[in-house]
């Protein structure tokens, strides 16, 4: 029995490609859909959280709003958000984008304000003391060495928002997701087809992510980058 399902997923998953290169054209114009809608979010949520998240640490206050930033994000189905958004905005693109917002600000922001707070003291004020004004701390100093944390934030609500997108299907917002939640138009290959384009989204925007954060991380700091020593800090944040 476990032969033969494991048999028939494969042919699933076969089917599956297929449908991609029979409907090529299709599921092409379909991702355009799901990366215009998840690009918004992202480029809204950084726009966002990031000055936010930067203002905060640099700043040394607001450490309430930004590390529980994180649960209240967790704790907002978008599902909800989309739904309660239809009586205010309607149904399309604006609705669902707004919810993806709301999805993707909370690990930017807290991330983004970990980061810059735990600089090094010393640092910081090895900047001081050679007359750097507090502008300078900030661009030369605090956000270099807070980059990788930083991107850990980044990288993460990035692929939150492309994978939660597929919900666009409800609200009229377009994506890949028109084609997940709709069987009976397009078969049980064409939903894992969906899904499949949807996962391939989801490693690109993570890859595409880590090689800015690398460019962007100074060299000495880049030998002390991995998954979980980017997230510790904020794990224990919060």
């Amino acid at each position: 029995m476990g032969a033969y399902e494991g048999g028939l997923s494969m042919h699933s998953i076969i089917d599956a490609f297929q449908f991609i290169g029979d409907n090529l054209h299709f599921m092409l114009t379909k991702t355009l859909e799901h990366l215009a809608l998840s690009g918004a979010a992202i480029a809204v949520a950084l726009v966002i959280a990031i000055p936010l998240g930067v203002t905060l640490g640099h700043l040394h206050k607001g450490s309430f709003l930004a590390i529980n930033a994180s649960n209240i994000g967790r704790a907002l189905p978008s599902l909800a958000i989309i739904s309660i958004g239809i009586g205010i905005l309607g149904i399309g693109f604006i609705n669902v984008m707004v919810a993806m917002v709301v999805l993707a600000v909370p690990p930017m922001l807290t991330n983004a304000y970990v980061a810059v707070d735990g600089v090094d003291p010393d640092a910081v004020e090895a900047a001081r003391a050679v007359g750097m004004s507090p502008g300078q701390v900030l661009w030369t100093v605090e956000i270099p060495l807070a980059v990788p944390l930083m991107f850990a934030g980044i990288r993460t609500g990035a692929v939150y928002v492309v994978a939660t997108a597929t919900l666009a299907a409800i609200a009229g917002g377009g994506g890949l997701g028109d084609v997940i939640v709709n069987q009976a138009s397009y078969g049980t290959a064409g939903v894992i087809a969906g899904a499949l384009m949807v996962t391939a989204l989801a490693f690109l925007v993570e890859g595409l992510f880590a090689v800015i954060q690398r460019l962007l991380t100074p060299r000495a700091l880049r030998h002390e980058e991995g998954p979980a020593e980017l997230l510790a800090p904020v794990v224990e944040a919060t």
